[in-house]
């Protein structure tokens, strides 16, 4: 489930995982892989502190009359939109026990590709990180560096409801340990991870 982050840009904005059985991610109506994401933050950690850094990320912003409802696709009462449709094909399990992250969500990558493509392609957005590090923009989303280290986290446990079986995906194994050796201020003081 997505949780509410606060951005400088527009107050609190929704991010996580939408539905267990996918690695798809929300960033408010931006739409991207949690492998795709990960990647992306590996490279920021690679770069140096004495710049600004920007670089390009590669992902889907949906018009929001496009994402559909989640609460009532998640209730199996509204199935409009791209989060309807996914649910359509991945309900939401009844028995809460259930309800975990599935690590292996990539597997679905191809059918969620070819459901969101219906409603928008693939989008180019500039990503900025100050030369200080305390502020990251992604798109027109600006998140302090503290704010930041809370999506991360929130990638590296699962978000809510956490990994199934406390099994983490590769690329997210990859991100932490990428993040763990960066000099780069972004990543300064981030909270170990647990």
């Amino acid at each position: 489930m997505p949780l509410a982050f606060e951005s400088l840009s527009h107050g609190e904005i929704a991010f996580g995982f939408f539905n267990i059985e996918s690695d798809m991610i929300l960033l408010n109506d931006y739409f991207l892989f949690a492998g795709y994401f990960c990647k992306y933050v590996a490279e920021l950690t690679t770069r140096t502190h004495d710049e600004q850094l920007q670089m390009d990320w590669d992902l889907y912003v949906i018009d929001r009359k496009d994402i559909g409802n989640l609460m009532g696709a998640i209730n199996g009462v509204d199935l409009r939109g791209f989060i309807g449709e996914t649910y359509r094909l991945f309900p939401f399990p009844r028995e809460p026990h259930l309800f975990r992250q599935n690590p292996e969500g990539y597997r679905t990558r191809e059918i969620i590709e070819a459901i969101i493509e219906k409603y928008v392609k693939l989008s180019r957005i500039v990503v900025i990180v100050d030369k200080s590090g305390h502020t990251i923009k992604i798109g027109e989303y600006v998140f302090t560096r503290e704010v930041f280290h809370e999506l991360l986290q929130y990638v590296w446990v699962g978000g809510y409801p956490r990994w199934k079986d406390g099994a983490r995906p590769d690329y997210v194994l990859e991100m932490k340990k990428d993040i763990l050796h960066s000099t780069h201020p972004l990543f300064q003081d981030i909270a170990a991870f647990d």
